[in-house]
């Protein structure tokens, strides 16, 4: 294997980080460990962002090096004390605190090498199964690109209308590297699991501190639950099969009728016929993938790439909870610049994401101490109290010393978080008008920056909309998910929340609570909304929880904003080609719930777990209650492990015990499976400079006019392979484009494509002269799709310019066609 490639990887990896530290040390202060864990997701935010607005005027190793250079400026004035250096002397600002915890270190290079070996023993980037060919080809295109965004290479002379922010970054690193797409491809996977799973690690286990919990329990738990940990699929299905009959086979019918894709057989598979991919589809009409399938999956895909940063925004917003009211120069600072740039590369690299980071500012700000109208210029701030008939409390007026540190601030456990949050509300007058207008007011601070996000990812995001049909449409309610299918998936972590919530609220309200809980179940049932009475109820206890300052923190903000999210797609999505219906809309609205539900469940489970010290003393004097409840908590979590980490240890045994000799080419496959094509690929890469078109078989699922088969259609070998190997842009390539042009405009390139292959003398003519072709491939693909094929040597200007296997490719002179 390319073990030396994976060392440069590793190294460059912390490397980054290493210039990202100081600036993670100043976006956190006041959390534990100082965002270590998130120096190099902040390395790759400032990285991608000078890359991406540079690159607009020429792309390649100098604008990479250029972005480096910015990264290590920024390192420099954030990392040293600018007055001695003044004096020409070199010393780190006395302000600024590093946590160079080698824990942090250890989880990176584990889940690093982890990936590294689920790749190397499957590392092809193939067709079927996910999105490898286009992941796989974005890579390619930015490797050819003089400039961004780089050309569609499946849609010749026009520019890429997906989100590639992602594979941007990866291509970065391995211009860095002097790595090969075909290399860096699995490499890129490795590198943005590592720092998913330790930027988890990281928040948890800053989000425990801060309430007093342990730090490495939290960390780890956190971890584990994004890196490793599954739905409740797989641990269903081995309970249900330990039954015996026919209460077995009973059960298993019941689950099937109310669990949507599974059917009954497949519930009752055994371990021997364990297949990975059945967990993924669970609710009838979605994909609901958890990132230990999507890594076993291996498509370097944007909703792999794009939590990272969703929880680089989650953090800073647990930054700005930190953050004293006193202090507001700072939270105005993370408000209204660092969430809004974090936002503007977002939408580049997962644009599904994009309104989450703006949706997690407004959680934020609305629960945090301080009062959201305080970010308001002073004037906007008096006449909107005074027009809502509220009023803010002089800190004069405060007496508790808590109060006094957080400068009177409101929501929040005030005895977990003394250091930033006080306990009692800085608006003073009726509940429902206070809470209304912090509410309101927390909505428009996230608009404002909402709209600044939207200004800096603009470029993009009008040119990535302007050409597919789409729409936001209103799901009906006879189609949502159910309960049973819900519960599998969602299931692990909704009884974390659950019990969390239920053990820390105040025994004082239980009428309120109880009434309420019951209203949002009740509605749920009978508005044909399972999810609102799975899902409701964390929403509920944790807005309450907050509210009325009960023992929570930061992690029931993260508990209510993925609730939020999965109520959402029961009511809303987005109508889109890519996937009939709501498909695609749950399935990267969920990537992100999971991410940011690990963070929340490692949070609240290592409140609940008591230390060994804790559990000596209670059992010292013989059995009490108090060591009855630690043990059963230390059950529980130790359940909720056991029950998510099945499927793991089944897929990853499985997918590690495949022979064969180790490597991490994505490539590699080719001249194995596809051997008459793999030398004309080849060929084609090493010859093609720059971005020539070329013109191949569509991968349309629609038939030729004048005659011959529909195939091939995507996710199979005979769809634009050359294309996809090399980032030479085809006229038309998968029918991906109809989402991303319209169906008009695919369609019609696929009928000149058809007439290139079919037509006459003069129509091929004026068509290769149209499109600029510079190469025609006739391979497999297009014998199947035409049948024989006419030859193009013929043509006045075009000559075979290499042949090998069952691969002709001609070359286009236009000087000589236009003669």
């Amino acid at each position: 294997m390319e073990y030396a490639l994976v060392a440069l990887w590793w190294l460059a990896a912390i490397g980054l980080g290493l210039l990202g530290l100081p600036l993670s040390a100043r976006l956190f202060p006041r959390l534990a460990g100082r965002g270590v864990g998130f120096a190099l997701p902040v390395a790759l935010v400032v990285l991608g962002t000078v890359i991406y607005w540079l690159g607009h005027l020429a792309y390649g190793l100098p604008t990479v090096l250029a972005g480096v250079a910015v990264l290590l400026l920024l390192a420099v004035l954030s990392g040293l004390d600018r007055d001695t250096l003044r004096e020409g002397k070199v010393e780190v600002a006395p302000d600024l605190e590093y946590d160079l915890d080698p824990r942090v270190l250890g989880v990176f290079t584990a889940a690093f090498l982890l990936v590294i070996a689920i790749r190397a023993v499957d590392p092809g980037a193939i067709p079927a199964g996910g999105e490898k060919f286009l992941d796989f080809g974005l890579l390619n295109a930015l490797d050819r690109a003089d400039s961004l965004p780089p050309e569609d290479f499946w849609f010749a002379g026009e520019a890429v209308s997906y989100y590639y922010g992602g594979h941007l970054l990866v291509h970065s690193v391995s211009e860095l590297t002097a790595t090969p797409p075909e290399f860096a491809y699995n490499l890129g996977l490795a590198l943005f699991y590592a720092t998913f799973v330790t930027a988890a690690y990281d928040l948890a286990g800053a989000v425990a501190d801060a309430r007093g919990h342990s730090r490495t329990v939290a960390g780890l738990l956190g971890a584990f639950f994004v890196g490793v940990a599954s739905n409740l699929a797989t641990f269903g299905r081995l309970v249900l099969s330990s039954l015996p009959e026919p209460l077995r086979t009973n059960a298993a019918e019941t689950v099937a009728a109310r669990a949507g894709e599974l059917t009954t057989r497949q519930i009752l598979l055994g371990v021997d016929e364990f297949n990975y991919w059945t967990a993924s589809r669970i609710i009838p009409g979605t994909i609901n993938e958890f990132p230990l399938f999507g890594w076993l999956n291996g498509d370097l895909h944007a909703h792999m790439m794009g939590p990272t940063f969703l929880l680089l925004a989650a953090a800073v917003g647990f930054s700005y909870y930190r953050t004293p009211t006193r202090d507001l120069t700072r939270r105005r600072l993370l408000a209204f610049g660092v969430i809004p740039l974090l936002g503007g590369l977002q939408a580049v690299i997962h644009t599904w994401s994009f309104p989450t980071v703006f949706g997690l500012l407004w959680l934020a700000v609305l629960f945090a101490p301080s009062d959201p109208l305080s970010l308001f210029p002073a004037g906007v701030a008096t006449r909107v109290r005074s027009a809502v008939g509220v009023a803010r409390r002089d800190p004069d007026e405060l007496t508790d010393p808590e109060e006094l540190a957080s400068d009177g601030g409101g929501f929040g456990g005030a005895t977990a978080e003394p250091a930033t949050v006080g306990s009692r509300t800085a608006l003073v007058g009726s509940p429902a008008r206070v809470e209304l207008t912090r509410v309101g007011s927390a909505l428009v601070v996230a608009g404002v920056a909402g709209l600044l996000g939207f200004l800096l990812a603009a470029p993009f995001l009008l040119s990535a909309t302007g050409g597919g049909e789409r729409a936001i449409d209103l799901w009906p309610a006879l189609d949502r998910s159910g309960f049973g299918a819900l519960l599998i998936v969602h299931g692990a972590f909704l009884a974390g929340f659950l019990a969390f919530l239920l053990a820390r609220l105040d025994p004082e309200r239980p009428v309120l609570l109880a009434v309420g809980l019951l209203a949002v179940v009740g509605l749920g049932t009978l508005a044909t909304f399972p999810a609102l009475g799975l899902v409701g109820p964390v929403l509920l206890l944790g807005w309450v929880a907050l509210r009325f300052r009960d023992d929570v923190g930061y992690e029931t903000v993260l508990m209510i904003g993925g609730a939020g999210l999965v109520l959402a797609v029961e009511v809303v999505y987005l109508n889109e080609q890519a996937g009939p219906g709501r498909m695609n809309t749950v399935f990267k609205t969920y990537s992100q719930v999971w991410g940011l539900w690990a963070v929340a469940l490692g949070a609240a489970l290592a409140s609940m777990v008591p230390s060994l010290e804790s559990l000596r003393a209670s059992f010292s004097g013989g059995v009490d209650r108090q060591g009855v409840r630690q043990v059963a908590a230390v059950g529980f979590v130790a359940l909720l492990v056991v029950s998510t980490s099945v499927y793991g240890g089944l897929a990853l045994s499985g997918h590690l015990s495949v022979g064969g000799d180790p490597t991490l080419d994505a490539t590699a496959y080719v001249d194995d499976q596809h051997p008459e094509e793999a030398t004309a690929i080849r060929w084609l890469d090493r010859n093609a400079e720059g971005t020539p078109t070329m013109v191949s078989a569509p991968g349309a699922y629609t038939a030729p006019a004048g005659g011959g088969q529909a195939e091939p259609g995507m996710y199979t070998w005979d769809a634009s392979p050359a294309a996809s190997m090399t980032g030479v842009p085809t006229v038309a390539g998968w029918a991906h484009e109809v989402g991303y042009r319209g169906q008009a405009a695919y369609d019609s390139r696929v009928r000149d494509v058809d007439l290139v292959y079919q037509g006459d003398a003069e129509t091929r003519v004026r068509l290769l002269a149209e499109y600029d072709v510079q190469y025609v491939w006739v391979g497999p693909a297009e014998r199947l799709r035409y049948g024989e094929v006419r030859s193009f040597s013929g043509l006045q200007g075009v000559e075979v310019a290499h042949q090998s296997g069952s691969v002709t490719i001609y070359r286009v002179d236009q000087s000589a066609l236009a003669e």
